[in-house]
């Protein structure tokens, strides 16, 4: 009895010093550590916060977070993602705004939720009329488990990026996609009729895209004659000419590129070019 008493006395002293500790405003370590991710994508970028919550030798998937149940995908509050243009999410037209980002755990499929409800910290708070889509997340096993809870973005693409949710030696996959292609050659229609013409950032798109590549030529020159000690171009220039199959004149660009690029004591365009030589 007198240990049990004393157990209890140890319990409600320590709730009062913790009570008495957040009165008197001491900072104390989250135990589920927030965070935010912001990731650069396409035109514009995509923001996730989320809390992350650690597994502290507990065993997660299917019982921490139980399979076929609506989880906050993070701990504290509501986890909440935001596009900034339109995109496609798994595939479903997602407009650009603020979402909350849910999820059903499963086994060998999650299934992925954006929702109008930025609020959502529980399962009783959901509510299936506020999706606005739920899409199928691909599961892989890790042969390791990482500790802590975390989101993160991999195989960033101009277009396209796949959001990750990784956990224990769980990690879901989504892809994200945008369409900039018509942007883009909106944007240099009007800028090429303007004053101060793209005329690098054009043709690096034309080579990239795998368009008009004399005309990627033209522009590159135009780049180079307003700034002829611009070594990176040469490097760009060398590459059209060496895509149209141009390979002589691909490298004697490179060989002027690595001139320019010692002078200017960039040793990483002096490997590149070198790189391009070889492989022509």
């Amino acid at each position: 009895m007198k240990k049990l008493f004393l157990c209890s006395a140890v319990a409600c002293a320590f709730l009062i010093s913790a009570q008495f500790a957040s009165a008197q405003g001491v900072k104390m370590p989250a135990p589920s550590p927030g965070q935010t991710i912001h990731q650069d994508f396409a035109l514009s970028s995509i923001d996730v916060s989320y809390s992350r919550p650690a597994i502290k030798g507990r065993t997660v998937m299917g019982d921490l977070v139980p399979y076929g149940k609506v989880w906050r995908t993070g701990a504290n509050g509501a986890t909440t993602i935001t596009f900034g243009e339109d995109v496609n999410f798994g595939g479903k037209p997602v407009k650009a705004g603020k979402y909350g980002l849910l999820t059903i755990p499963g086994e060998k499929e999650w299934t992925v939720i954006l929702s109008k409800s930025l609020d959502v910290t529980s399962p009783a708070a959901y509510k299936e009329e506020n999706d606005v889509v739920r899409v199928k997340g691909t599961v892989t096993t890790l042969p390791f488990a990482v500790e802590n809870f975390m989101i993160t973005f991999d195989d960033v693409m101009p277009s396209s990026v796949n959001m990750l949710m990784i956990w224990e030696k769980t990690m879901v996959s989504v892809e994200v996609t945008a369409e900039i292609d018509s942007k883009v050659m909106a944007q240099l229609e009007t800028a090429m009729k303007g004053e101060k013409k793209p005329y690098f950032q054009a043709a690096l798109y034309y080579l990239e895209t795998n368009r008009d590549l004399k005309q990627a030529q033209t522009w590159i020159d135009a780049a180079i004659k307003e700034n002829p000690q611009g070594f990176w171009m040469y490097y760009q220039k060398a590459r059209i000419q060496a895509k149209a199959g141009d390979k002589k004149g691909a490298k004697a660009t490179a060989e002027k590129g690595i001139e320019l690029a010692q002078t200017a004591k960039n040793d990483d365009y002096v490997a590149l070019n070198k790189k391009l030589i070889a492989s022509l």
